[in-house]
């Protein structure tokens, strides 16, 4: 039977906290006051997520068999919620970076993913600020920015909206190094 005191000594760092992070938002030239809404943004991004991971299923029938083989790699979209502050700053610096992709009024926009598309960089901090491990969105860029709801009833709240973003993969910070892809059988 196990004790506390191995269980406790398996628990390296005391476990990572879900609210140590922080979240690097790079904006790309188009995005008005991007410089300035990125240095808020990791003082005022109140959530997001560590990616997850999903391989599909490419299924293989063989006389009533299946054998499901290893498909293509998926990534789900990533999403940040950010406290509003009274200048709209970080808000407005989404606003315009979306409407350089696809205009409100005209419907069109930039077309080159080099120009609207941004690298995004998500950590998880120890207790004293050291990154234990990050996560490199490249290719970001905003699919959606949330409404803000706005009502008499809300009283003592601050105003919060989410952004979603699309991404061509992301990096993490383990070596690939030791991974062995020749592996005979």
């Amino acid at each position: 039977m196990s004790s506390i005191q191995e269980f406790k000594s398996n628990l390296l760092g005391g476990g990572a906290r879900p609210n140590q992070y922080r979240v690097d938002l790079t904006f790309p030239a188009i995005a008005q006051n991007g410089t300035e809404a990125g240095r808020r943004a990791q003082f005022l991004c109140s959530s997001t997520s560590l990616p997850g991971s999903v391989i599909g299923v490419a299924p293989v029938f063989f006389r009533g068999r299946q054998l499901k083989l290893a498909g293509e790699r998926q990534f789900a979209p990533w999403a940040v919620t950010i406290i509003n502050d009274t200048d709209f700053l970080i808000r407005n610096s989404f606003e315009s970076w979306a409407n350089s992709i696809n205009t409100l009024d005209t419907n069109t926009g930039i077309t080159s993913p080099l120009i609207y598309t941004a690298d995004m960089t998500v950590n998880q901090l120890d207790r004293n600020g050291a990154v234990l491990k990050s996560y490199k969105f490249v290719g970001a860029w905003p699919s959606q920015i949330s409404e803000i709801e706005v009502s008499f009833a809300e009283n003592d709240r601050v105003e919060e909206f989410m952004v979603t973003f699309e991404y061509t993969h992301y990096e993490t910070s383990f070596s690939t190094a030791a991974i062995s892809v020749g592996i005979n059988i």
